[in-house]
Parts: structure tokens; sequence; C-alpha cells
């Protein structure tokens, strides 16, 4: 039936009541006014008109508009479902790729890099067998985007830099030695003690190598994108599958280049004082969102705070972790990540080296090696070999421990820094706060704006508060389950009096005393009595990660770091992606918790305590338990030494003259695969 009857449309009355709201319509779409582009800036809901909430401390928080909200049950079909479907289907592509033997994982290695495997492949190969490691060949894609780019750079550059570098590890005749500054540098003997472990259990001698350590928690090389490009462009002439007749299996000595004292120094030049966002963001695309954004000099102003669906996102929520933790594609994080704010330290190079760490952001330039914290047995980042109770015994709540860190916060930044915005955020004092009296506000934070969302506690029927009361119903506030052990202010301030029953003063910060207290530590083992975990960047990555992964609670992650393990974990199979805003943190709970019938949500308490929004308990223990699972397959400390062996097999072949006809020999007499040296440098 049409919409409109063909008498009506004779009415010329009808036609131009007809024009009149197109035209309206059409003004209404195209205005460019100042809450369109904000939309179009942050990511915000298309229809919803409110700006993302900057209120200064004492200013009005914008009122969410009930009057245009469609007060709507849950959806019977929620976006988290779709995106779980969706990663069961990319970890199962994944999984149709293993490789059992050692022709296959050949054959898959020169479809996806393009050469012959690197002398050595065939020993590499029965060590992964050996230590039942899964070879996808995927899952060594980190390798390869760190070291493609020094195809374009001389070999005897790079081993040459390598050896000038103080802070490194060394490979010679099999045996490994560390160089420091001579002050105690335990992560460099945790990747010290890695690298030994492989050289003792592999059946023949590593290759020699000098590995170039970043000593320090920031990442510290960004290079120019355009130089980077023209490296990759330049490795890319040479790059074939060379003919196994052609291929030399041998990988040289170090010898001769260590005997000579008199070759070129090099000095990375490290730089420190500026700020960080405007040295990051040249090591993104020319057109990347971030070389185009406007920078940010004021950290004392009002955070960028999302309140609207993130860019990218599936209906508010992570479909794409690789695009939610770019900052070259989010532009906005320079005001919301400490790292950017002020970092505490900076010293940085832009020249294009060798050097090893344990994360980077993604436009840094490092080479990735496992983090030393997860090769230590330490329980203070492992929680040690208790995983918690069965998960119908854990409390079905969320539990965050960690200082304040991520920087150096100060009275005039504080409010930028991520930790202390997912904490003001799961509080359920600040939450109320918010709701109430938004004018005393904390004022790092905001909620979803015109329920982005369709939360119930935001619903046009709940009552002020009543976000507050089901935040606390899942964030026990008697402990509380979530908050800082130490407030890290600088300058740093004398302890305050201690609070009654504490043994101990307790450090804070007079500009934060309003909005945090400093509550005592939880061991890892406890925290993993409950159900979820969310995991929180600090100064650069968080150690406890790992450990997280490897429990029988549901980590929730949200980073801005790379590290060596990424192309083997699938967010929403293996643990569940959050925004760096936090925006869609209530979503993501309301989806695995549900919310309960209560006063402040519904006029009739008849069934009190029943369940006015279904959680997806279910689909929060298929994750924690599959995750842990997988952790136990592909995250092992064997999984590390694996990795590590077949990054030192590339990095020795870079870094060596030949390189381009060096290679693993599939058909030759020696079915070990192992690589001998002959050649001296």
């Amino acid at each position: 039936m049409p919409l409109v009857s063909a008498p009506s449309l004779n009415s010329r009355f009808t036609q131009l009541a007809i024009a009149a709201g197109c035209l309206v319509a059409i003004f209404w779409f195209f205005a460019p006014t100042y809450n369109t582009y904000e939309r179009l800036r942050y990511g915000f809901v298309p229809g919803f008109s409110s700006a993302p909430a900057t209120s200064a401390p004492g200013s009005s928080a914008p009122e969410t508009q009930l009057e245009h909200i469609i007060p709507t049950k849950p959806k019977p079909h929620h976006p988290i479902d779709d995106l779980i479907a969706k990663a069961d289907e990319e970890l199962n592509a994944l999984l149709a790729k293993e490789t059992t033997t050692l022709h296959d994982a050949a054959h898959a290695y020169r479809e996806r890099r393009g050469r012959q495997p690197p002398p050595g492949f065939g020993a590499w190969f029965a060590f992964a067998q050996k230590n039942s490691a899964i070879v996808v060949e995927e899952f060594w894609d980190r390798i390869y985007d760190d070291l493609n780019p020094f195809w374009g750079v001389p070999a005897k550059q790079i081993r040459e830099q390598a050896s000038n570098i103080v802070f490194r590890i060394s490979v010679r005749g099999g045996k490994v030695t560390y160089h420091s500054d001579g002050e105690e540098r335990p992560w460099m003997e945790l990747w010290t003690d890695l690298i030994k472990s492989i050289v003792e259990e592999v059946e023949w001698e590593v290759p020699d190598v000098d590995v170039p350590i970043n000593h320090m928690d920031e990442s510290r090389m960004v290079v120019a994108w355009e130089e980077i490009d023209a490296h990759m462009r330049e490795g890319e002439k040479n790059k074939r599958v060379v003919e196994e007749g052609l291929l030399v299996e041998e990988f040289p000595t170090l010898e001769e280049m260590d005997r000579d004292e008199g070759r070129e120094k090099f000095d990375p030049e490290w730089v420190g004082g500026k700020p960080y966002w405007q040295e990051a963001v040249t090591g993104c695309h020319p057109e990347s969102p971030a070389r185009k954004a406007e920078v940010e000099v004021d950290f004392s102003l009002p955070p960028p705070l999302l309140t609207g669906w993130p860019q990218g996102s599936y209906e508010g929520y992570v479909q794409n972790w690789t695009l939610a933790k770019s900052p070259c594609d989010n532009p906005h994080l320079q005001g919301l990540h400490g790292t950017f704010v002020e970092p505490i330290s900076m010293s940085n190079t832009k020249k294009f080296f060798p050097m090893f760490g344990g994360s980077k952001l993604p436009m840094n330039n490092e080479i990735l090696l496992p983090a030393a914290m997860y090769w230590t047995e330490d329980p203070f980042y492992s929680g040690g070999d208790d995983h918690g109770e069965a998960w119908r015994l854990k409390k079905s709540e969320m539990i965050w421990r960690g200082a304040a860190s991520g920087g150096r916060n100060t009275k005039k930044n504080w409010t930028r820094f991520q930790r202390h915005r997912f904490v003001s955020m799961v509080n359920a004092t600040s939450v109320y706060t918010a709701e109430t009296d938004p004018e005393n506000a904390a004022p790092n934070f905001a909620l979803p704006a015109n329920n982005s969302y369709n939360l119930a506690a935001q619903s046009p029927s709940a009552e002020s508060g009543a976000m507050s009361e089901w935040v606390e119903s899942w964030s026990d506030p008697s402990l509380p389950a979530v908050g800082v052990v130490h407030l890290l202010c600088h300058p740093l301030e004398p302890p305050e009096e201690p609070r009654t029953g504490d043994k101990k003063h307790t450090k804070a910060c007079s500009y934060t005393n309003p909005y945090f207290r400093v509550e005592k530590m939880i061991p890892m083992k406890e925290q993993y009595d409950y159900k979820y975990l969310p995991d929180i960047d600090g100064n650069s990555f968080s150690g406890r990660y790992r450990g997280f992964l490897g429990s029988t609670s549901l980590p929730i992650k949200a980073t801005i770091y790379e590290e060596w393990h990424d192309s083997r974990l699938v967010a929403w199979k293996h643990f569940v992606p959050m925004d760096n805003s936090f925006v869609d943190l209530y979503g993501v709970m309301e989806y695995f918790v549900g919310v309960k019938k209560t006063l402040s949500l519904v006029e009739d308490l008849e069934g009190e305590g029943e369940m006015l929004v279904e959680g997806h308990d279910e689909q929060a223990r298929d994750i924690a338990i599959g995750g842990k699972r997988w952790a136990d397959k592909v995250l092992r400390r064997e999984d590390m030494q694996v990795y590590v062996l077949r990054l030192l097999l590339e990095y020795a072949r870079v870094a060596s003259d030949g390189r381009e006809v060096m290679g693993w020999r599939e058909n030759h007499s020696n079915s070990s695969g192992a690589a001998l040296h002959r050649e001296v440098f």
C-alpha cells in the first residue's frame, strides 16, 4: 500500500506541505552546526545532539535530553553477540592455517613472507614441535612488521650500530652476555635469561647477534613515516623466493667486527623535553587524522571526553582492535592518555637502528620481545599458580588495583590520565555526583550522553541515582573493589594522617583528595576471585595482562600499546576489548552482569531482585575460560622461546651481508636444518 494516496497528491496544499517538509529536513541534515562538527570529530551516534561533555570543575555538565530517547526494552540480540560470533569465525580461520609438518610450515612461510625461510628454519620448527607449540604463520607477523624496514638498510650498518648501544645482550659462539651501565637492571637480566634458555635448549648454535635493549618503560624510537616507507620500498626491490640451489645456509660470526676497534661509533642522539605527541605523530601516515589534528598544548583545560559511540566501532563497541588502539587514527587520545600528556621520562631518538623492547606504540619502531615481566615467575605479575575459584564461585563483580601511573600527573593535568578516569567511572560515589550534582562532579569523566548505549539505568523511567546504584552492584564499595594504591602526585606531598583503622600513613594528593583516596593493595591471586578484571595502561603497557589471560577471570583490556603476542589473540574470543575513552565500559558491563529490579529503575517492585535486564554470564565465562585455555597453548614460556628464536634467526639474517640469498634448504643432506657458522664478519 502506498504511503500517500494518489488523490491526495492532486491537492496543491498537500504538495506544498510535502515540499516544505523536505526543505526543512534537507536544511537540518546539511546545516554545519557546532554539534554536527563535534559528532564527526568524536564519533558520535548519528541523531544525537549533545557535544562531548568537557565541563570544567564548577560548571554545569550537559544534561541528557530524555524527551528525545525512545524507551525500549533491551535488545534480544545485542551487538556484542555479533562481535563474539565474528571472533569465533576469526579464530577458526586462523586455526585452519595451522601447519604440522616442516614442509607445510616452509610453504606457508614462502606464501606469506615472499622469501625463503631463514637458515636454521628446520631446527626452529623442530624446537617448536618439541615444545608443543601451535604453528600458524600469522602468529609471527609481529616479527616481520618490526624487521621488514631493515631490509632497506645496509646490513653492515645494522650490526655495527647494534654493537655500539650500551644496553645490549650479545650472543657469541653460543655464549650469552649482557652489557649495561653498571646499575641493577632486572629487566635486562630477565631478557638475558630468556635468550640463555634458548641457547641451552636448542641442539645447534644460535647465530652471533647483538640485541640492543630499551631499558626504559616508555617507547623511545620514532622515525618519520616517510623514512620508514623509503626503507620498505628499498627492501622490496630484492625480495624474492631464491632457488634452493643458490641458497647460503650458514650464518657468519661477528669475530672480525669485534676485533675492529677503529669502527665508527654510533650516536643515537637521544633527546627529551618536548611534548611527546608532537614527536610521536611523525611516525603516522601523512594523511592520518593524527598528522592533521590540532596539537593540544594546555592540559589544564577540560579533557576531550567521548560520550557517544567511538569512531569505527560497531554500535558503540570495539570491532577493530588495531584501529581502537591506534593514536594515529584517534588523535583525541593526545588528551586522554598520560603517555602524551606528560610521560615520566623522555629520551627519544629519530634515528633508525635495531632496538628491542617489551612494548611500543603503533608509531614506534622498536623490535618487540616478550616483556621481561612475562618471563619472570614473580607472583606479583602473575598471581602465581592460583587462578581463582571456579567461575560459578567467583564474585560477579569487577576489581582493579594499581598506582595512578601513566605519566607525571600534576594539579594542572591530572584530569587527562587514563587510570584516574577509569577509577572515577567505576566509583559509585563519583557516578552519583555526576548524576545528581554535576557542578561538583569529578572533572575527568562523563557519563554516556543521550543514553547512547541504551542502558536501563539511563532510561527515561530511571530515577536520578539509578546509574550509581547499578554501578555499585558490580563494583563492591565495601573494599572498594576499584581503587588506587598510590596517587603518585607531583610534586610529592607529605603523608596524610592515617585514616581510622589504618596502620600506615596514606600517600595522597591535595588536588585529587576530593575525588580519590588511597586503598590497600590486593594480591593478584585474590583478584582472581572476581569475574571481571579490567587492565589499563600505566607508564606503558600493563605487565599484568598475561597473568589475567591465564586466570579463569575475564580480562577487559584497553591499551594503546602493541606487544609480541597481538597476532595470536582474538578480541571478544580471548578477552574483551574496551575503547581507550572507556565510554563503552557501562555497555559492556550491562551486557555481562545485567540489571536487577530496584525502586530507582521501576515503579512496581513486584519481583524485586529479579533481572530487569538479563546478563550474559555464560558468554563471559566462555571468553574467560576459553582465553585461559588459549593462553595455556600460545602464551607459555615455551611459546616465548619459540618466538624469540624465530626473531633471532630473522634478525641475524637481515644483519648479514649477502642476506638476499641466505635461507634454509628444504632438500639437503642436513635434515635438522641446523645453521652452521662459516663466514667471519
